[in-house]
């Protein structure tokens, strides 16, 4: 083969993950950074899989939403903070809620075109930690004054502050192209689909006791390492179920009659971090380890939030995967019945429904609730924005495993920005 021939791609294996366990914000981890958190995550994996020798791993990709000045290099800080070898390169990549999932499909096209052999990719976010900008009007002055020539000139841009400018320009859950939140968003999809209040509780109350009889039968226990006082996710409620849930008030869509959206249909702000470990075969082969499943096709996809059909559901600020989905799934030739697992990233009860029902418009068949998030997902786990990727990879991949036989599994993940991010996992 001519050296600047096409290579042919190689089957990209999952072989695990870790994370830390997911915090209600301002709870356990109110003081922990991106890094640490990351880092931590990342350090269970080198002892679980011994990776601490030079060169172990190829590349660690990460990634998170909510960033500081100082998390610029997130993911090489987190490497050299870490016990993996230093001089393993890293580089960020965000792309709202699908970082995670992104992050692995960066790491692995490079395993598949024979860039490197093995790969970690990740995310962490802390909504505790979130940055505070300098208010504009403050900026703009200080800048002012850096530029002038002299002092005296400096001073007289200083003499303009006024109290007013010290405020800082706190962050918002909000949409810079709408000003609604993602909630607000969310809440206008599900007017738009007609989604009950009922079916939006019942799926919530689901995740809870999943997630809940996953931790007993001991799933995570290769998948969670203690932080902070913490073994398993805070916000996780065994005891959930329709009824305590229909005690509660909406908090989204109050603007219109019937609205539908609780605090308890929808995923709370959440602090946390996760990791995934990827490999071509032929490594997993050298260090006798297992693959859980392969990673064999992904499609990312966007809606015009902005200024599409967003009443008539369209194109709903989370309903990127309505189109997404459908068109890997064309690809590569399969259909929802071709698969054992499906995992769709919880933002909201009413979100994930108004997904389904968005997918069977579009001709899929309905999905089998029994094969839907069968350990629980983020309304359960809570959603640390750039970890929720690497840690729905790595369940799935876990729960393909676990089955002895091989299967398929479908991930779905809903973004800010009016984007998706979806997979397929194999097990052979």
């Amino acid at each position: 083969m001519s050296p600047l021939a096409p290579r042919p791609t190689r089957r990209v294996a999952v072989l695990g993950g870790t994370r830390v366990p997911f915090a209600r914000s301002d709870g356990p981890y109110a003081t922990a950074s991106n890094q640490e958190m990351l880092t931590a995550a990342l350090d269970g994996l080198v002892e679980r899989y011994g990776l601490q020798e030079p060169g172990a791993v190829g590349e660690f990709v990460a990634g998170a939403v909510l960033k500081h000045s100082r998390d610029f290099n997130l993911a090489r800080e987190t490497v050299l903070g870490s016990a993996l070898d230093p001089r393993t390169p890293a580089y960020d990549v965000q792309q709202a809620c699908g970082t995670g999932l992104q992050a692995v499909i960066a790491a692995a096209n490079k395993i598949a075109l024979g860039q490197t052999e093995s790969a970690v990719a990740g995310g962490a976010d802390t909504a505790s930690d979130a940055p505070l900008g300098v208010n504009d009007r403050l900026r703009r002055i200080l800048l002012e004054a850096r530029r002038a020539k002299s002092l005296g000139g400096r001073a007289k841009a200083l003499a303009g502050i006024r109290p007013g400018h010290l405020v800082p320009d706190i962050p918002r859950n909000a949409e810079p192209r709408t000003g609604l939140s993602m909630g607000e968003h969310a809440a206008v999809t599900a007017r738009a689909w007609g989604i009950p209040r009922e079916e939006q509780d019942a799926l919530a109350a689901t995740s809870h006791q999943r997630l809940a009889a996953a931790y007993e039968r001991g799933l995570f226990r290769d998948l969670v390492v203690p932080f902070r006082g913490l073994d398993r996710d805070q916000n996780l409620r065994p005891g959930s179920t329709v009824g305590k849930l229909a005690a509660l008030k909406p908090v989204f869509g109050l603007d219109a009659p019937g609205p539908t959206m609780t605090a308890g249909n929808s995923t709370p702000l959440t602090d946390g971090a996760a990791t995934v470990l990827l490999a071509s075969e032929e490594w997993a082969r050298a260090r006798g380890v297992e693959p859980l499943a392969y990673l064999t096709a992904y499609e990312t996809a966007a809606v015009d939030f902005a200024g599409g059909d967003v009443a008539g559901g369209e194109d709903g600020l989370l309903m990127a995967p309505a189109y997404a989905v459908p068109r890997m799934l064309e690809r590569a030739g399969l259909g929802i019945g071709d698969f054992d697992l499906v995992e769709i990233h919880e933002a909201f009860a009413s979100q994930v429904l108004a997904t389904l029902a968005a997918w069977e418009k579009r001709g899929l068949a309905p999905v089998d609730r029994s094969r839907l998030n069968v350990a629980g997902s983020s309304l359960a786990t809570g959603h640390p924005f750039a970890a929720t990727g690497a840690r729905i990879v790595a369940t799935l991949a876990t729960l393909l495993a676990e089955r002895e036989g091989p299967g398929r599994g479908l991930i779905s993940v809903c973004a800010a920005g009016g984007q998706g991010v979806t997979a397929i996992l194999e097990r052979t």
